[in-house]
């Protein structure tokens, strides 16, 4: 690993890097050779990578965009090729693990990649061609952080079935996006907490209870696991602009899911 090399390339989008010998928590997205996150200071955030074991991973900037503040990273591990997205989106930095299945090089590639099929097909099928594809809002839809909301003009609720100020959550433990009306369809009702963020299946919850008396008091909190949602009004989040959503729109996650180092999200509301 080539760390001053590394370092030239996060300071074309001004960014800052730091490989250190241990993480400061638990990390974002790792692999069997690093963890890779973002860190701050008393100089800002910046971007950490920790080697795992006393390798020295074989790391790779595949493109750097200046201008979109944005770089594309390449991990070679056991013969795959991880890729991460870095970049500044809004207010912060962040990095995000791109699908092992698609066929990316450059970071346009790895924004394209992050878009779930419902988001590829409205693309197609509103038009939207060029760089309006990966900007935060166009006729296909409007994106907060790792959420596309995709309009339905059609669309008709019940409106007793409405609910109010809910949370949208990936189940990684961050801090959710907050809704302002939202009406959901199916899924898996889960038990969540802070020591579960994927949340537990009934049977699960109550097998943790009966073996553990204290577990009761660990603030669980009943919720769908990836359920069909459809949300309107306010969308807010500390770290992005609140959005504001005229009629129902549908909500989906971006496909870092997919990708080996971030495969244990899950859609939580």
């Amino acid at each position: 690993m080539d760390t001053v090399l590394l370092n030239k390339k996060f300071e074309r989008i001004g960014a800052r890097l730091k490989v250190v010998d241990r993480p400061r928590r638990r990390m974002r997205t790792q692999s069997s050779l690093l963890t890779l996150d973002i860190g701050e200071d008393r100089r800002g955030e910046y971007f950490e990578i920790v080697p795992l074991n006393g390798d020295s991973p074989e790391i790779e900037v595949l493109d750097v965009q200046p201008s979109d503040r944005h770089l594309l990273l390449l991990v070679r591990e056991d013969g795959a090729k991880n890729k991460y997205l870095c970049g500044h989106d809004e207010r912060h930095w962040f990095v995000a693990g791109i699908p092992e299945s698609a066929p990316v090089g450059t970071v346009r590639q790895a924004k394209e990649a992050l878009q779930p099929r419902e988001v590829r097909s409205a693309v197609a099928h509103k038009r939207v061609s060029g760089k309006s594809r990966n900007r935060r809002k166009n006729a296909a839809f409007i994106r907060q952080g790792e959420w596309f909301f995709l309009p339905i003009a059609t669309m008709v609720v019940d409106e007793t079935l409405v609910l109010g100020n809910e949370p949208l959550s990936r189940g990684n433990g961050g801090k959710p996006h907050w809704a302002e009306f939202c009406y959901r369809t199916g899924g898996e009702t889960v038990h969540v907490c802070s020591r579960h963020p994927n949340g537990l299946t009934e049977a699960q919850y109550r097998k943790i209870l009966s073996g553990n008396g204290n577990a009761k008091n660990w603030g669980w909190r009943t919720m769908r696991r990836n359920p069909g949602v459809y949300v309107r009004g306010r969308i807010r989040h500390p770290d992005h602009a609140t959005i504001t959503l005229h009629g129902w729109h549908q909500v989906v996650m971006n496909t870092e899911n997919e990708s080996r180092a971030m495969r244990n999200l899950a859609f939580l509301d």
